[in-house]
């Protein structure tokens, strides 16, 4: 024998000696959370229609669930009882309005009003703040970057020496984050909320979670799936956030953004008489243009071009909005006015700062980030497709400068999970329709319910659709997924008000 080849002998024998003597580590477990004391919510959270009431309550959970005998926080939780009799109940159905970063708590009381009453009368509908947002140990980054300044830098970056801007822009909203939420950030993945998730279900009493989410929080049902299989009850995900890494989903948002922007200048042109932007849709996206280039030259009082395509971005997703947006392009292009197209937050009543702060968090605890050289590639090939596209939802763009970014991706679905219930508007510019056919796969047995014809975000409760409300209803209250995926008709295009 070679000494190369004693030695490594000698250090395989001493490996296994210690294995055989050293004890191992203890595995260690969080206690069992106490029941939840519910009392009366803070004034943020809406008053339900009498005789019902929403209360709140507080939940005390492991920051780092890895170590659940290190530091905690608070998780804030709301509810509203089912309303039916003892009979019909079904348990408690935990809601998220999605984000990442959106509030949760006041959900419990605004997504249950909009709710089949079948739903209302089966369940107690049960909100939350996600760690890190709103009333759940908030975070908060400064100043981002710069991302709160009025008027903004400009979102889309010409050229080499406006992308060297656009990067280091993303380079100080990644060390302002890291400065005023150090002792957190690696602890607000999504990873460690479906933990927080699980905490609420035992603190609750019930066998397993019944879930409602929408955008991204069909991502974080999908993660409970995977982490909890054998204690996922009933599941409804709408508006589907695809089981890509958090940077290609907002590529495919930004493709997605551009489809839905054609669509609006074409039906803006076939409502000329309303909006007299043009009888064309080039005629629509001149005008347009004129006015982004007109913001940029000469911002109205700290409203530019970020601002303006903050409120583009958010009005693409909802075709009820188109009509003010038109309204505020005829406006400005009339008179200069632009208090029409004032950027609301991306969850109206909410903290900006802190669903700002804790939407870059999630993303980026839950995935790994891109490199600059791909970030400028990107916006390159997507200024191919369109000059002025409309970047306000690449969030992830962030992480390529995170301190320390996993190079995990968060695990999503599982075969052992039980049959649920994807809901997907055709041409939501959102959450396009290929990550629910995508997260379909990773979810053996479940069911996708369609409204084609439609183009909006949010399509459960939400679009006031017979077909899909009946679907998902029944199959909350009978524990039934349809026998095959269901196609129901959509509204088409709305009118010009």
């Amino acid at each position: 024998m070679t000494p190369s080849a004693r030695r490594t002998a000698q250090l395989c024998a001493l490996a296994t000696l210690a294995a055989t003597v050293l004890p191992a580590a203890p595995v260690q477990a969080a206690a069992p959370p106490p029941a939840l004391r519910f009392a009366a919510c803070p004034d943020s959270v809406p008053a339900p229609p009498a005789p019902e009431r929403v209360e709140c309550a507080r939940l005390s959970v492991p920051l780092d669930w890895n170590r659940p005998h290190g530091p905690r926080i608070q998780l804030a939780v709301s509810r509203v009882r089912a309303s039916g009799a003892p009979a019909e109940r079904r348990g408690a159905l935990l809601v998220n309005p999605g984000g990442p970063g959106g509030s949760g708590l006041p959900y419990a009381v605004t997504k249950r009003a909009k709710l089949p009453a079948s739903v209302r009368r089966s369940y107690d509908v049960i909100g939350f703040d996600p760690r890190g947002i709103g009333r759940s140990a908030p975070v908060d980054c400064g100043n981002m970057g710069g991302l709160f300044a009025a008027p903004g830098a400009d979102p889309v970056p010409v050229g080499d020496a406006a992308e060297l801007t656009y990067l280091t822009s993303l380079r100080g909203m990644a060390d302002d984050c890291a400065a005023g939420a150090k002792d957190v950030l690696p602890y607000l993945s999504t990873g460690q909320t479906v933990r927080d998730m699980d905490a609420i279900r035992l603190a609750l009493g019930e066998r397993k979670t019944n879930f409602l989410g929408v955008s991204y929080g069909t991502y974080l049902g999908a993660a409970y799936a995977a982490r909890f299989p054998q204690r996922t009850g009933r599941m409804v995900l709408d508006s589907v956030v695809g089981p890509w890494n958090w940077y290609d989903f907002d590529v495919v948002q930004s493709r997605a953004l551009l489809r839905q922007r054609d669509r609006f200048f074409a039906w803006a042109a076939d409502h000329d008489d309303r909006f007299r932007l043009g009888g064309g849709a080039n005629e629509v996206r001149r005008a347009y243009l004129r006015m982004r280039k007109g913001l940029s030259a000469r911002p109205v009082n700290g409203f530019g071009p970020s601002e303006f395509d903050r409120a583009v971005y958010r009005a693409l997703g909802r075709t009820e909005r188109w009509t003010g947006l038109a309204d505020g392009l005829r406006a400005y292009l009339d008179d200069g006015a632009v208090g029409g197209l004032r950027p609301a937050s991306a969850f109206d009543g909410q903290d900006s700062r802190n669903y700002e702060a804790a939407n870059r968090l999630v993303k980026c605890a839950d995935g790994p980030a891109p490199s600059p050289r791909r970030i400028v590639a990107d916006i390159r090939r997507t200024r191919s497709l369109d000059p002025q596209p409309v970047l306000t939802g690449m969030e992830a763009s962030t992480c390529t400068y995170w301190q320390d970014g996993p190079a995990h991706r968060t695990p999503l679905g599982s075969p052992d999970a039980p049959p649920v219930l994807l809901v997907a508007s055709a041409h939501d510019p959102v959450t396009p329709i290929e990550g629910a056919r995508q997260l379909q796969r990773l979810l053996p047995g479940s069911r996708l319910v369609t409204l084609d014809n439609d183009y909006s975000h949010g399509v459960f409760a939400s679009r006031g659709n017979a077909c899909v409300d009946d679907a998902a209803a029944g199959y909350l209250v009978d524990g039934r997924a349809p026998e095959a995926d269901v196609r129901c008709e959509g509204p088409g295009l709305p009118a010009a008000s």
